[in-house]
């Protein structure tokens, strides 16, 4: 017991001294995670600034404050917890022979590093796009997942506003992956790490892009809006799941784009019982269920 709280305290400590590091550019530059996300973050703003769909949405739109705080939240300070947690996990699975490479099912070893993160980019998307279907599909999941879907205008930061349990469940996701594929290191991953990062404010950005042909492979705010639809087709419990790619949804017909004009209503059935504040959304899905 003493070992996996020292493991737990060793990942919180080194987790909390990287962040500072990374505010005082005391990193190298390539896994300065902080100062991309804000990077990316303004860069996002400022095109839906120049380049606004909708309008009549203010520059700070309705929770802006709010999202943005869920960007630094989910992105660094609930690490600190979660970076323990995962640690403490990952050592218990190698106390029963599971470890990085007891799982793998291919080795990635002797191909290019080009090769080797492409693989590992559609692999981690594929798995983020299955998880992403079972948080709408399965009700006790699609109650933390409804915090995501509270949002009422869409702009870059409401790409990180989401329960704190989305992070127990996607986490790992990355480190499956890496165990799937033997010999990829993990180290590179950054390069998909911003890239998803991009694509995912994009998505969520207040932008009238579909990125033409390349529509049918990469995610985009058009398609992304109506994963957001208060009215979703009838029969189904979501449409277009992709995180970074939309391609996932166009082979399993999960896609779903009638029109572009961006003034639909966003949200779902009964959200406004959704708490309005970060503290009441960070305890919502353990509650009681919603009122009929």
């Amino acid at each position: 017991m003493i070992l996996y709280f020292d493991v737990f305290t060793s990942a919180f400590y080194n987790t909390w001294n990287w962040t500072i590091k990374s505010i005082l550019f005391q990193v190298p530059w390539h896994l300065n995670y902080f100062w991309g996300l804000i990077i990316i973050s303004l860069l996002v703003w400022g095109l839906e600034i120049l380049f606004p769909w909708r309008k009549q949405q203010g520059v700070f739109r309705k929770d802006f404050w709010l999202d943005a705080f869920y960007m630094f939240f989910n992105f660094f300070l609930f690490s600190l917890a979660i970076n323990g947690v995962y640690n403490v996990t990952q050592a218990l699975l190698e106390k029963v022979g599971i470890n990085n490479t007891s799982l793998s099912l291919v080795d990635l070893s002797a191909w290019s590093f080009g090769l080797q993160l492409f693989v590992f980019f559609i692999v981690l998307d594929f798995l983020q796009w299955i998880t992403h279907i079972f948080l709408h599909k399965i009700p006790f999941l699609w109650k933390f997942h409804q915090v995501h879907h509270s949002v009422k205008e869409m702009g870059f930061a409401a790409h990180f506003r989401y329960h704190w349990m989305e992070n127990i469940l996607y986490k790992p996701l990355k480190t499956l992956g890496v165990m799937l594929l033997g010999g990829f290191e993990p180290e590179h991953a950054y390069i998909v790490h911003f890239f998803a990062i991009s694509i995912g404010h994009l998505n969520h950005a207040n932008l009238k892009w579909s990125w033409g042909p390349l529509k049918y492979i990469l995610n985009n705010p058009v398609m992304h809006l109506y994963h957001h639809a208060y009215e979703l087709p009838k029969g189904t419990f979501g449409v277009n799941f992709g995180i970074s790619l939309s391609l996932w949804d166009y082979l399993f017909k999960t896609h779903h784009v009638p029109e572009a004009s961006g003034s639909i209503r966003l949200g779902f059935p009964k959200d406004e019982e959704i708490p309005d504040n970060f503290v009441g959304q960070f305890l919502h899905g353990f509650k009681s269920k919603m009122r009929k």
